[in-house]
């Protein structure tokens, strides 16, 4: 419980800190979780309680809290030049490399990175990029940009207005111009008696629909998680991406793949992308970039789109947009390092070699009766409580079960995340087989309980 003395770090977190993403009558109760520092996969808070982290930080922190290597890259890259930016055709040779690297592996044969602070900023800044180059090329209508109901591409007004989930209409968004077709997810959006193949084909019907009533020509861009994470780790549909696609082609609308959270090997594949077998136009990358060991983002042109801007930047002579700490020397250094830890210190490999299990852990809580769905992809999963399996009827929202699951599991020494009617699973690159094991065993325990309360 909280710690209500006026100087615990519960109080003077609730004194001075305004909290996101945060459910408030938790904090009311319970307080903030504050922490020293962290061990492999495992998080410390200032009492001395230890905690599996099941959410890798944020999604990021895929080589643990204490990799030596990256964090040594960090402190070598301090000593020998802590800061600058890539204005003016200035950059930090680490900067130059990590493009180099990045486009190396990529799916594309060639193409350039442009640099953010985070995976908003750079899908904001891809939005930008594609109104510049078709404003550039005469298509001046072509300003407007599909996504996905439940789709998460970010916080800033453009990519909140991207983002398909209610909450942001408190601030008034989405912006005019952005749409939002139908989550795919199988489970929940299928129709009955509709097969997977011919809800496939539905979504892709809806969004030639969709180019069609709005008019290709008004069309900027098309973007898509491979798989949709804040929404609830929610995979496609068989062949989603194979039908979509030669419809975007059909029109001459660039497919944007977000791979803030599927890429450098959290599906199993070193991109999202590849997972599911396409290759799109340009690719959003932030989190696992560098391991969450600093803040930043990249989006990756492929060759045509690269050719396209590059010709709308040399019309005025510059591409007039950027950050301050885009590029950053540090940041470069550090992503080249986590790049380097997840492709060959066999973190990637471990991913595939640990999904079976993780999956096999899964396929067993679905046998619950208030476990409606298992679904995931590679090492990320989730777990959807449902009051009634039979017509997949959720929990009541005023019983706020999937905040009391995660709330239960902290109480267990385990981190996990609510979302909706999930509770989301996303360990770390370097979990093995005993960590997947503590993690499931006190999850149990969670779901055991307050089921026990509210079922």
């Amino acid at each position: 419980m909280k710690d209500q003395s006026p100087n615990s770090w519960e109080a003077r977190a609730d004194a001075h800190s305004f909290y996101g993403f945060t459910d408030l009558p938790t904090i009311e109760t319970r307080g903030a979780t504050v922490l020293t520092h962290g061990e492999g996969p495992y998080v410390f808070d200032v009492h001395g309680r230890k905690f599996l982290d099941a959410n890798s930080g944020l999604w990021n922190m895929v080589a643990g809290f204490d990799h030596a290597g990256i964090a040594q890259a960090a402190k070598d890259q301090y000593d020998r030049f802590p800061g600058y930016h890539a204005f003016f055709g200035r950059m930090s040779d680490q900067t130059v490399m990590l493009s180099e690297k990045l486009v190396e592996v990529s799916p594309f044969d060639s193409g350039k990175v442009f640099y953010t602070n985070s995976g908003s900023e750079a899908n904001d800044t891809m939005v930008k990029m594609l109104w510049f180059l078709h404003g550039s090329e005469g298509n001046t209508e072509r300003r407007k940009v599909i996504t996905r109901k439940n789709a998460y591409h970010g916080v800033t007004a453009v990519s909140a207005s991207m983002t398909g989930k209610p909450y942001n209409s408190v601030f008034g968004l989405p912006l005019p111009g952005f749409l939002h077709l139908t989550c795919p997810h199988y489970w929940r959006e299928g129709r009955p008696g509709e097969s997977e193949a011919q809800f496939t084909a539905r979504l892709a019907k809806e969004l030639e629909n969709m180019i069609l009533t709005e008019g290709a020509e008004t069309i900027a861009g098309f973007f898509a998680e491979p798989v949709l994470g804040a929404g609830g780790v929610i995979p496609p549909p068989a062949g989603y991406f194979q039908a979509l696609q030669p419809i975007l082609q059909k029109y001459d609308i660039p497919l944007i793949s977000d791979e803030v959270i599927c890429g450098f090997g959290r599906t199993g594949h070193m991109w999202g992308c590849e997972a599911y077998n396409f290759v799109p136009d340009a690719i959003i990358s932030s989190k696992n970039l560098t391991a969450g060991y600093f803040p930043m983002g990249a989006v990756i042109l492929g060759a045509e789109l690269t050719n396209r801007l590059q010709a709308a930047s040399e019309a005025i002579e510059e591409f007039p947009h950027g950050f301050t700490a885009s590029g950053h020397p540090v940041g470069a250094a550090i992503a080249l390092k986590a790049i380097d830890v997840i492709m060959n210190e066999g973190l990637a490999e471990n991913v595939r070699k640990l999904t079976p299990y993780f999956e096999a852990h899964m396929l067993r809580l679905l046998e619950h009766p208030n476990i409606g769905e298992a679904r995931g992809k590679g090492l990320m999963g989730a777990l959807e409580a449902v009051q009634d399996k039979s017509n997949k009827t959720p929990f009541a929202s005023n019983l706020s079960v999937s905040e009391r699951i995660a709330n239960t599991c902290t109480d267990h020494g385990l981190i996990c995340r609510p979302l909706g009617q999930s509770i989301v699973l996303c360990p770390a690159f370097i979990f093995t087989k005993s960590h997947i094991d503590e993690m499931f065993e006190k999850l149990e325990a969670a779901l055991k309980q307050v089921f026990s309360e509210v079922a």
